[in-house]
């Protein structure tokens, strides 16, 4: 008979910490200029603000279910609740998708900075990706950090947790490093700055965003792991959300304004810090600080991913294994090992895979949070007298305007749009991904 609670050992700065450090990955290092050269800064600033609101609106309705209904798994409780098994099972399995995606992304990023850093730790030499080659000693490192960030997490969320507290100074330190260098040197912006590009180069940056602010959510996976008032819930993951729309938009002033040579560009983010001090070094501790968001978006994201796949199995959706609970160290560890395995696969797909990582795995979290807004509706209508620690202001408002919002980022990708997932990459991870949910759901055990 396996366990299947959870053990509470996490407080208020822990849940924001572990939010925050989700949403701060690497995509900063490695997207920054993509998103100045779809959009020239001015864009790009507007399609932040704009993604901004509409996960600061989603992100309340996920707040006042998280202290309403603290189980792990979250969106599953939330949605199980609302509409059944059916509509929880594609929200969940969506939600996981998008999980898998920043894991995977994680394990292929990791080797592109170390990359950045050191040229010639390429050695051994695979096949090619859409244009990349792959390298033996990538695949190698990517594997072996999703091994070890695998057993961090088996160990115990507190641990895990404590390590990504001290990652996230890190992160705040390379901000300062970015923004001062950009104040201090305002004489160094180019005059012939190309601040605008057009409205579909706004759109390619937001459908980016719901990749990027993902994380937020790993707060309500968690939650039955979250010790204290149940309202604390809630407000951390607010805090998170307002932390993270800050960081991001120091990101896109300090490197849409930054003195680049467009041919001499690498990784945007880090040149823009070497360009504003005049230093190399500048860059390398950006880089660093990249390896730091680097983990601490891949350790959060195994914990989010393990514990709806847990929910999951412990509301019979999926095989029931996966709901087993470590008897030393209270956590999910057959889950765990699941997701901590597949990343460690990612590498092998290279440096050209993240953008098709990102877009596909945002489409799956905006179905996620689409499904979320749609329950914190029902939810009002359906049970007004459920006990709501933490009230999103606004009421049933704020629910339709989270749901109108992902209703119309889901249309972002869709063909029609000038921002649509490409085919077959993009639209092939997700296809795939489905028939597999299909096929659990098919094979679901009785209730």
């Amino acid at each position: 008979m396996h366990q299947q609670q959870l053990k509470r050992v996490l407080n208020r700065f822990d849940a924001a910490v572990l939010g925050f450090g989700a949403m701060i990955g690497w995509g900063w290092i490695i997207l920054a200029g993509t998103w100045v050269a779809n959009a020239g800064v001015g864009g790009a600033v507007v399609a932040f603000l704009i993604g901004a609101v509409a996960i600061t609106v989603i992100g309340l309705t996920y707040a006042e279910l998280a202290s309403a209904l603290p189980f792990a798994g979250g969106e599953h409780a939330y949605t199980e609740r609302a509409f059944g098994r059916a509509a929880s099972f594609v929200c969940t399995w969506s939600i996981i998708f998008g999980y898998v995606a920043v894991v995977a992304f994680e394990a292929i990023a990791l080797p592109v900075a170390v990359v950045y850093l050191v040229p010639e730790f390429k050695a051994f030499p695979l096949w090619d990706v859409a244009g990349y080659t792959v390298h033996g000693s990538e695949a190698a490192l990517g594997a072996i950090a999703a091994i070890a960030i695998t057993i961090l997490n088996i160990w115990g969320v507190r641990i895990a947790v404590r390590v990504q507290a001290a990652v996230v100074v890190l992160l705040f330190a390379a901000g300062v490093v970015l923004i001062s260098g950009g104040l201090l040197h305002v004489e160094r912006i180019p005059a012939d700055l190309e601040v605008w590009r057009g409205l579909p180069g706004v759109f390619a940056v937001i459908i980016m965003v719901p990749f990027l602010f993902v994380g937020f959510d790993v707060i309500p996976q968690s939650a039955e792991e979250i010790a204290g008032p149940k309202k604390e819930i809630g407000r951390a993951l607010i805090y998170s959300i307002i932390l993270a729309v800050g960081f991001y938009l120091i990101i896109v002033f300090s490197v849409g304004l930054a003195p680049l040579d467009p041919g001499k560009v690498d990784i945007a983010t880090a040149d823009a810090a070497g360009a504003w001090w005049g230093s190399d070094k500048a860059a390398a501790f950006v880089i660093i600080a990249g390896i730091g968001g680097i983990l601490t978006s891949w350790n959060s994201f195994l914990i989010g991913g393990s514990r709806a796949l847990f929910a999951m199995a412990r509301s019979r959706q999926l095989p029931l294994f996966l709901s087993g609970v470590h008897s030393r160290f209270g956590t999910p560890w057959k889950a765990i090992a699941l997701v901590g395995g597949i990343s460690a696969f990612a590498p092998l797909l290279g440096r050209n895979a993240l953008v098709w990582i990102v877009n596909a795995g945002g489409f799956g979290i905006t179905i996620a949070y689409t499904f979320v807004a749609a329950a914190f509706i029902a939810l009002r209508l359906k049970e007004p007298e459920l006990e709501r620690p933490y009230r999103a202001p606004g009421g049933v408002t704020v629910g339709i305007a989270a749901f109108l919002l992902g209703i119309g980022i889901i249309a972002l990708y869709l063909p029609w749009s000038p921002s649509a997932l490409v085919w077959p990459a993009e639209w092939g991870l997700l296809a795939g991904w489905a028939a597999l949910g299909a096929i659990f759901w098919l094979l679901r055990p009785s209730r």
